[in-house]
């Protein structure tokens, strides 16, 4: 038995035949497309591969097809995207997201990626890890919000269309379908127990609608947040509450960033967001060429999210292990705690992406800071460099060194 697992036209088996050649899935993709394929070989080492192949995943993927010389050993999968995630599907929007079932190595921090429509509402919700009183506020581009866990919250798409933006949460495991939902509450409970404790009667309750059919529901647009604060400062103080002492939304974009030639970085955790007691982050663009220079962190992993541009990370696990991956927008990379990489642009447009942490401060370690700081001498007699990498070292950290 044959099995054509590249179907070629009859056009394309006759010009191979008249060519006298052998028409493969590397060639038939190359002709499909008019790029060289990467091959799974270096100088002595690998060969060609003949096929099956996906031309559009192996050109995402370079360093996953024939890898650095350097890379070694047996690293566990550090990426993932949100693009190869199940979207579901609601009434208000969609939600997808990454947890430890789509990458395993991601024990601290799972995301979700989530669309509101204008008036789309994610249903009053609560959930037990992180994302009393009273706060309400709009947010935009570049903006941060944290909810602590176990505290009631809901969300809203506004304007002409709507939002769409990334949830971070403390729990890898964490399962946006397994939230305390306020709908999935009143259903679970008898209605004479709702009448007695709301002092209303139990008929009241003939209409509450099944979970299903919320969760991300449309709603109208509300009006302006002043007149919104307005009301609700009345009902406040006719209830005796006031509204929370600390602020759960963070202009991150309104920072003044750490600025290199070669790129910014912004850096947002319980100094600056003192709500954010379980997670902290930096946004960081990096020019083409240019480098997240080698550095580690010393207190979590890393979790990441590429939002434009492409990217190269190679990381080193020590014990001679390494491995290097690729990134484009909407993947997620991992780097497991004090594991030391680099982030690479390797497009022709800027990169931007998250770094993410479960900690309440944010802390990295340059490599090059820290042989600055040591005695060259020793630097020297562990490297065996000549003195122009010596004097090469920076004793001020840079945090995207230039192309």
């Amino acid at each position: 038995m044959s099995v054509v697992s590249n179907p070629i036209s009859r056009r394309n088996m006759l010009a191979a035949t008249a060519a006298g050649g052998l028409l493969t899935a590397t060639t038939l993709a190359q002709a499909q497309t008019g790029e060289p394929m990467t091959e799974p070989r270096r100088p002595g080492r690998g060969g060609s591969n003949p096929g099956p192949r996906n031309p559009t995943r192996e050109r995402q993927n370079p360093d996953l097809i024939s890898p650095p010389a350097t890379d070694h050993g047996t690293l566990p999968n550090l990426r993932f995207s949100f693009d190869d995630s199940h979207v579901a599907l609601q009434s208000g929007g969609w939600t997808r997201q990454v947890t430890t079932r789509e990458l395993g190595i991601s024990k601290n921090i799972a995301g979700v990626n989530m669309r509101l429509n204008a008036g789309g509402v994610r249903e009053l919700h609560w959930h037990k890890a992180a994302q009393g009183r009273n706060f309400v506020d709009d947010v935009d581009v570049g903006d941060l919000w944290y909810f602590p866990s176990g505290i009631p919250h809901s969300i809203q798409g506004l304007g002409p269309d709507g939002a769409e933006f990334l949830l971070v949460f403390d729990d890898g495991d964490f399962d946006e379908d397994n939230t305390f939902l306020l709908s999935d509450w009143f259903k679970r409970t008898p209605p004479e127990v709702l009448a007695k404790n709301f002092g209303v009667p139990a008929s009241t309750f003939s209409s509450v609608p099944d979970p299903s059919e919320l969760y991300m529901f449309p709603a109208p647009v509300p009006g302006p947040l002043s007149s919104d604060k307005i009301a609700r400062a009345h009902r406040m103080s006719a209830g005796g509450t006031t509204e929370v002492p600390q602020r759960f939304s963070h202009r991150l974009m309104g920072q003044t960033p750490i600025q290199t030639k070669s790129g910014t970085v912004r850096i947002s955790d319980s100094k600056v967001f003192p709500a954010s007691t379980t997670i902290a982050a930096a946004l960081v663009e990096v020019a083409p060429g240019a480098m997240r220079e080698l550095h580690w962190h010393p207190n979590t992993d890393e979790w990441q999210y590429y939002i434009e541009g492409q990217a190269r990370m190679g990381v080193f696990a020590a014990s001679g292990q390494a491995r290097t991956f690729d990134f484009q927008a909407n993947d997620v990379g991992y780097v497991p705690f004090a594991m030391g990489h680099y982030i690479e642009n390797t497009g022709d447009t800027t990169l931007r992406f998250l770094e993410i942490f479960k900690s309440d401060y944010y802390a990295d370690v340059s490599l090059d800071q820290w042989l600055a700081l040591t005695p060259p001498e020793l630097v020297s007699a562990h490297l065996r460099t000549d003195p122009q990498f010596i004097h090469a070292l920076r004793k001020d950290k840079v945090p995207v060194v230039a192309a």
